[in-house]
């Protein structure tokens, strides 16, 4: 399991939390004090992103046991994911959990975003959106991988699969759509159901993200980033309990069928 799932923590009420404190320890940071400040900085991010902070950082106290046998009360926060997401886009990201919490909290919060925004969508409309979504990173991907020293044609196919390979468990494009039944022709992101697209949607944006952040260069050095973070996204949704993205079911109809069958269903307005 995780270590981040592993810290998680139920409340009366069923509503998962994290301890500032625990959370601290897993992030090695030794000094408690200095993970303060990262946590004041998370209030600040969330306040300027028009959240109320104290609905997400629950300022919380416990009782702790001294080597003398008395106890002693220390101050601590009761943090929602989201408060977390943001403690870790704020911490050092020289120390390799907080590069590991980044994954897991993005990926997660992710998830709860989405959870909430199509709770009032149906599997075809959500399709939809994300593959519009889809389209839009591609693109940012494609420029930063281009500023990477990826150019056209083959070179980008082959950074394409690095992605696939890593994300699906080594298969690339063409196994991909063996796998799935799928033509030569036949674009494998308008046969996808929206939890496979929510997990590509997460490894291109991330996929650029590092590019971008690491300043990386040449061809080869692109390739291996976009392999990893396909890997790091795949690992992840193990760890969750997740369904590997290459045994998720394969929709009847592509995006682009329900797209043409719903410009059918509109009114005619012409007069």
């Amino acid at each position: 399991m995780n270590i981040f799932e592993q810290i998680k923590k139920i409340d009366d009420h069923g509503q998962e939390y994290w301890s500032a404190r625990e959370l601290s320890k897993v992030l090695d940071y030794k000094d408690y004090r200095n993970f303060i400040t990262v946590v004041q900085k998370a209030m600040e991010a969330c306040e300027n992103s028009g959240f109320t902070a104290t609905d997400h950082f629950g300022e919380t106290t416990e009782m702790v046991s001294l080597g003398s046998g008395s106890k002693r009360e220390i101050d601590d926060y009761s943090l929602t994911r989201y408060a977390c997401y943001l403690i870790i886009q704020n911490a050092d990201p020289s120390k390799e959990m907080v590069a590991l919490g980044q994954t897991y909290f993005a990926i997660q919060t992710r998830r709860q975003e989405l959870a909430d925004e199509f709770v009032r969508l149906g599997e075809d409309e959500r399709r939809i959106q994300l593959r519009t979504e889809m389209k839009h990173h591609n693109k940012q991907l494609a420029d930063a991988a281009n500023k990477a020293g990826v150019n056209a044609g083959i070179d980008y196919a082959i950074f394409t699969n690095s992605g696939y390979k890593g994300l699906y468990g080594g298969l690339d494009n063409k196994a991909i759509k063996k796998r799935k039944n799928l033509k030569e022709k036949q674009e494998i992101l308008d046969h996808m159901g929206s939890t496979e697209l929510a997990a590509n949607l997460f490894r291109a944006t991330q996929a650029e993200e590092k590019l971008r952040r690491d300043n990386i260069k040449g061809k080869d050095k692109a390739n291996q980033a976009h392999y990893d973070i396909g890997k790091t996204v795949r690992k992840t949704i193990e760890e969750i309990g997740g369904t590997m993205p290459e045994d998720l079911p394969t929709p009847n109809k592509s995006i682009k069928q329900i797209e043409k069958e719903q410009r059918k269903s509109l009114p005619n307005l012409e007069v």
